[in-house]
């Protein structure tokens, strides 16, 4: 089994979200099973030179953007058992961001192009094209359009994965004639058409094979209205060859025996030693040195998707009335930055807003914290709450796409369950659900085993992956 897996980011290399973590983390996994999986990103100007420094060159080509051609040159470099191979244009990818541009839909549609078109140089030749996103959408449409009656791509099959159906690609019709260089009639039969604008992600529902997203409730959630982003109607459609399978985190990063960023190492037999990280967490955030106040956690984008109006309701009335210590890490939008910032102006004793990323800090918290709080209003799947359990941190969650694939309900009377659920966005039903942990984090027997249920929890790739090749040998079969 051959894949190509088509991503605009995947950590080590480059990150500003989750499909990073999954294009850094899903290959490997796959590599381990035996599927010879090999990446395609652009190179960004941003990519570190430890990394670029270690690149090969493999050659390059020429790539039509409508009526001109662009270079297109293509390096390698080999990770964690992978190939990964780099899209060089310089005009395109040297920037300082990956996205937001002027001319996203032109770049896109090139890196889209150029991943086919350099198929011939590369030495392999996928049974199946894993596309990512809007940023690859594109591939797809190119993949049955560009290359009609070439027998070597015409076996080729394509899996196109939604990571958030909110951020579509969408751009202005005129790209149709002078970015795509595609006839109008793909326009004029709504295959790219979206009110009257050019969506790739429409597109690459379309024309992919299979349309697969990042859990089972969220490719239920998308085919309804209040989730479905005006795609809803074409994903109804779609619902026979649509999939939901979960992702997973990479145990060999997430690891709190071995993690760097921690102060105290620990597994699941020494997790007592998160009280020592704590410790040294409240020391270092100016929080009174408390072993026995439990410590609520976020490490988040702060905008309105990750339901902290809730917490706007709710927080000042929590903390005024039960021993806890709360604790932030996260940027976004400023109106709940500085409503946070006021938080912790109104409760200097027992919270800690810091508004900026780190990933050591992200480490440590999660490491020291005793509940981890989400309370999205939809979430594709979420990867905090899979490093929660990891690090033996019980999650709190509210029960949306993956949050409620992942997350089972405690219950101490059968001692099954690995966290909380609230179902409703309703301020008053988190506030319930988290007085509700917070009262059996009192009960130290209780406690201890829910701790030991959240680590021993298994959301590592190998389960996820093993779903990914059945679905890859049901494409090749089709």
């Amino acid at each position: 089994m051959k894949v190509l897996f088509v991503a605009s980011e995947a950590v080590p290399f480059i990150k500003t979200g989750g499909l990073a973590d999954v294009a850094g983390s899903l290959p490997k996994s796959l590599k381990a099973e035996g599927v010879d999986i090999r990446v395609i990103l652009p190179k960004y100007g941003s990519i570190k030179e430890e990394w670029t420094s270690k690149m090969s060159h493999v050659g390059n080509i020429t790539v039509p953007v409508s009526w001109r051609d662009k270079y297109a040159g293509v390096d390698m470099i080999e990770h964690d058992g992978v190939t990964y191979y780099f899209l060089d244009n310089e005009e395109y990818f040297k920037r300082d961001s990956l996205y937001g541009y002027f001319d996203d839909a032109e770049r896109f549609a090139f890196f889209s192009r150029a991943v086919l078109n350099v198929l011939p140089m590369l030495d392999f030749w996928p049974d199946v094209i894993h596309t990512n996103d809007w940023h690859a959408g594109m591939v797809n449409v190119f993949l049955k359009l560009d290359h009609i009656g070439d027998e070597r791509y015409a076996g080729i099959k394509t899996l196109f994965s939604i990571h958030n159906l909110k951020y579509q690609g969408v751009f202005p019709k005129s790209v149709m004639n002078d970015v795509l260089g595609l006839d109008w009639k793909y326009f004029n039969n709504g295959d790219l058409e979206f009110y009257d604008a050019v969506n790739y992600m429409k597109a690459g529902i379309i024309y992919a094979d299979f349309v697969g997203t990042v859990s089972r409730t969220y490719a239920q959630e998308i085919q309804y209205d209040y989730f479905g982003e005006n795609l809803d109607g074409l994903l109804r459609k779609r619902s026979d060859s649509l999939f939901g399978i979960v992702n997973g985190i990479d145990y060999d990063v997430y690891n709190p025996a071995t993690d760097k960023n921690l102060l105290y190492t620990y597994d699941v037999n020494s997790w007592n030693k998160k009280v020592d990280n704590k410790v040294r967490l409240q020391e270092d955030l100016g929080l009174p040195v408390k072993r026995d106040t439990p410590i609520i956690a976020m490490v988040t984008r702060l905008v309105d998707a990750k339901g902290l109006d809730l917490l706007v309701r709710i927080m000042d009335e929590l903390l005024a009335t039960e021993d806890a210590q709360f604790v932030l890490l996260g940027t976004g939008d400023k109106r709940y930055e500085d409503w946070f910032q006021g938080l912790q102006w109104r409760f200097p004793d027992k919270v800690s807003a810091n508004i900026r990323f780190s990933n050591q800090l992200a480490q440590r918290i999660y490491a020291s914290a005793d509940i981890f709080l989400m309370p999205s209003i939809y979430e594709p799947c979420g990867i905090g709450q899979l490093i929660a359990l990891r690090y033996g941190t019980v999650p709190v969650v509210r029960a949306t796409g993956g949050l409620r694939d992942t997350i089972q309900p405690y219950n101490k009377y059968t001692g099954e369950g690995n966290g909380y659920i609230f179902e409703n966005i309703n301020a008053h039903d988190m506030a319930y659900v988290i007085k509700q942990a917070l009262g059996d984090y009192r009960d130290k027997s209780v406690w201890n085993h829910l701790v030991e249920n959240a680590m021993n929890s298994d959301y590592s790739w190998k389960n996820s992956a093993k779903e990914y090749i059945n679905l890859f040998s049901r494409l090749v079969e089709k």
